[in-house]
C-alpha cells in the first residue's frame, strides 16, 4: 500500500514568482525529472486554446529556463508526465490529437530544445476508444500510468502497468473508476492530478476574484486524495498555499522523490498580469518511508 501525503500538513515554498517560462499564459502543468534534475512545464501558447498548441518548457530545479519546444494541436495540457526507460531515454507523455483544445488520445516523445511537433510528428495512442480529454501522468516509483478522461462527458481515471501500455496491451489495467470529491463546489474547475502508486492525488479551485473568490479569504483551492483500488475519496483539504500571490489560479500538481524524507507533493500555481504570467510552486511534504 501507498503510504499517503497528509494533505493537512502546512505548505512549504519551493519556487515562487519565476517568470521564466517562454510564454506568458500560466503554467497548466508540470513534472519532475528526478534523474537529471529537471523540471518540465507545460503551458499554453498565446492564442493557441482552442487548437491545442502548447509549449513545453525544460527548467533546472531553481526554476532557470534549459529550452523550450513546441507541440501543435495536442491539447491542453492538464497533466503531463516523465518516464526513463531502461536504456536511459527519457520520455515526455502529453496528451495529443486535440478537439476544441483537449486531448483525444495519448503520446510520449523525446525533448529537444527549439523542436516544433504536431500530431502527425507522433504515435498517437487511443487506450479508451471514443474518449475525450485525455491526460497522462505517470509514477515511477511503482512503474504505472493513468489516464484521466471522459466518456459520454464524465470524467474518470484508468490505471495500467507501464510496460504493458508502451507494449500498446491496454486489455487489463489495475484500475478503473470515476472522478469524484475535487471540490465542496461541483462547479469549480478541475486544475490537475498526478499519480502516486495506489493513489491520486487532485487538484481544484479558481483565479482570485473580488465577489466570487476574494483575497482576503485565501482562496478556494482544494486538494484531495482518491484511492484507486476503490476510487472512494479519502482525504479533502482546502490549502492557502501562496495566499499572498496575486491572481493565484491552482495549475498543476506532481508527486517528486528524492528531494527529503519523503515523497512531495508538488502544487502550481500561477501569479501575475495577463501576458506576463509568473509560477510558483509549494510542496506538502510526506512522512520518511512512504512508497
Amino acid at each position: 500500500m501507498t503510504a499517503r501525503i497528509d494533505l493537512a500538513v502546512p505548505a512549504v515554498r519551493w519556487l515562487r514568482q519565476k517568470a521564466t517560462l517562454k510564454e506568458g499564459t500560466v503554467l497548466q502543468s508540470f513534472a519532475v525529472d528526478e534523474v537529471h534534475g529537471h523540471l518540465y512545464v507545460l503551458q499554453l501558447r498565446r492564442g493557441g486554446g482552442k487548437a491545442g498548441n502548447l509549449c513545453l518548457n525544460r527548467l533546472d530545479l531553481q526554476g532557470g529556463r534549459l529550452g523550450h519546444m513546441y507541440l501543435q494541436g495536442f491539447g491542453h495540457g492538464v497533466s503531463l508526465g516523465v518516464q526513463h526507460a531502461s536504456d536511459g531515454t527519457v520520455w515526455i507523455w502529453t496528451e495529443a490529437d486535440a478537439e476544441d483544445g483537449y486531448g483525444r488520445g495519448v503520446t510520449r516523445f523525446r525533448f529537444f530544445d527549439g523542436a516544433v511537433r504536431t500530431t502527425k510528428d507522433v504515435k498517437v495512442r487511443h487506450p479508451i476508444p471514443g474518449s475525450t480529454g485525455n491526460q497522462p501522468s505517470v509514477c515511477m516509483a511503482t512503474k504505472r500510468i493513468a489516464v484521466r478522461h471522459r466518456v459520454d462527458g464524465t470524467p474518470r481515471y484508468r490505471v495500467w502497468d507501464l510496460d504493458a501500455f508502451v507494449a500498446r496491451d491496454y486489455s487489463e489495467p489495475l484500475a478503473d473508476f470515476a472522478q469524484t470529491g475535487t471540490h465542496p463546489d461541483p462547479d469549480i474547475p478541475f486544475q490537475g492530478y498526478a499519480l502516486h502508486g495506489d493513489l491520486v492525488y487532485q487538484l481544484a479551485g479558481t483565479a482570485y476574484d473580488a465577489k466570487a473568490n476574494p483575497p482576503a479569504k485565501h482562496g478556494n483551492a482544494h486538494l484531495s486524495c482518491l484511492d484507486i483500488r476503490t476510487g472512494k475519496l479519502i482525504q479533502r483539504r482546502r490549502t492557502e498555499a501562496g495566499h499572498s500571490l496575486d491572481f493565484r489560479e491552482p495549475e498543476g500538481l506532481a508527486v517528486r522523490h528524492g528531494a527529503g524524507p519523503g515523497p512531495r507533493l508538488l502544487l502550481g500555481l500561477a501569479s501575475g498580469a495577463a501576458g506576463e504570467r509568473r509560477f510558483s510552486i509549494y510542496y506538502k511534504q510526506g512522512k520518511p518511508g512512504a512508497a
